[in-house]
């Protein structure tokens, strides 16, 4: 079953008994998706996927690309088709467009706090479960990177790992051994930054640095591995850590506390 599948079943259970009740078989009608307040879109084609789900002949007219800002009042896509599957699709899908907008939304918002350094920003795995594929790609539209998808595409190495290997060098030696994924490692100290970098890891963590700490460890690794900045990062601060020269910024906050953009669909153009 597929994430959309899924959150259907969830909605729907066996049937739409008050739709099923009212409206008509053959009936047909006309909505339009409209965005009730200011952001960047995402979500178009999962949204079109989940009206689809139901009714295969459904129009689903783009009207905003997704990456785009929205207004107030902006159409953002039409649907035409079988007012039962628009009925019993709208709650699924706007949930869907809201979120990922709202995460591509704030995305922005950390991306433009950064603009003008060489530092990007990257999102985490502390995503709704279910969603990561769809919230991913929603941290994209709004300028961000993705940081590993999952456990597999990547070795990250933290402190109970090395607490377990018993140093960096051989937590490393141990995923090494094991796999040929890159490797990435948080580091708490200078010390631990110089054992990451003799270990020839492809990135280095720092977790929870001040920024003052973050400008020295810039200038030791002098660009041999590059550096990702994590945690409590806010938009108020990111600018800050930006100018220390890091690489990367990884926020937890743009998947795990994105407000969502507030979206309707407003049905019109009933047929029979």
């Amino acid at each position: 079953m597929t994430g959309i599948e899924g959150f259907l079943r969830e909605d729907v259970g066996t049937e739409d008994v008050t739709t099923n009740a009212i409206v008509p078989a053959g009936h047909r009608s006309r909505a339009k998706i409209v965005a009730k307040a200011s952001g960047v879109l995402a979500g178009q084609g999962f949204a079109k996927e989940v009206f689809m789900s139901l009714d295969r002949d459904i129009a689903y007219r783009e009207h905003k690309k997704d990456g785009e800002t929205v207004s107030p009042g902006d159409v953002i896509a039409t649907v035409e088709g079988a007012t039962r599957a628009i009925l019993t699709a709208e709650r699924v899908a706007l949930n869907i467009l809201q979120r990922l907008s709202g995460i591509a939304t704030l995305t922005k918002t950390f991306v433009d706090a950064a603009s003008g350094t060489k530092t990007r920003i990257l999102d985490t795995r502390k995503t709704t479960p279910g969603m990561r594929r769809m919230e991913k790609y929603a941290v994209t539209m709004g300028g961000g990177v993705n940081h590993r998808g999952n456990l597999t595409e990547m070795a990250l190495i933290k402190e109970n790992h090395i607490a377990v290997a018993g140093s960096i060098r051989r937590a490393v030696e141990l995923v090494r051994a094991h796999t040929p994924v890159p490797v990435e490692v948080e580091v708490r100290t200078m010390q631990e930054l110089k054992e990451a970098v003799e270990a020839k890891v492809e990135q280095i963590m720092l977790d929870n640095w001040d920024t003052a700490s973050m400008r020295d460890a810039v200038e030791f690794v002098a660009g041999r591995v590059p550096l990702e900045a994590s945690g409590n990062m806010t938009v108020e601060r990111v600018r800050d850590v930006a100018a220390t020269g890091v690489d990367l910024i990884s926020v937890g906050a743009l998947t795990h506390s994105a407000r969502a953009l507030d979206i309707s669909l407003l049905h019109e153009g009933i047929g029979a």
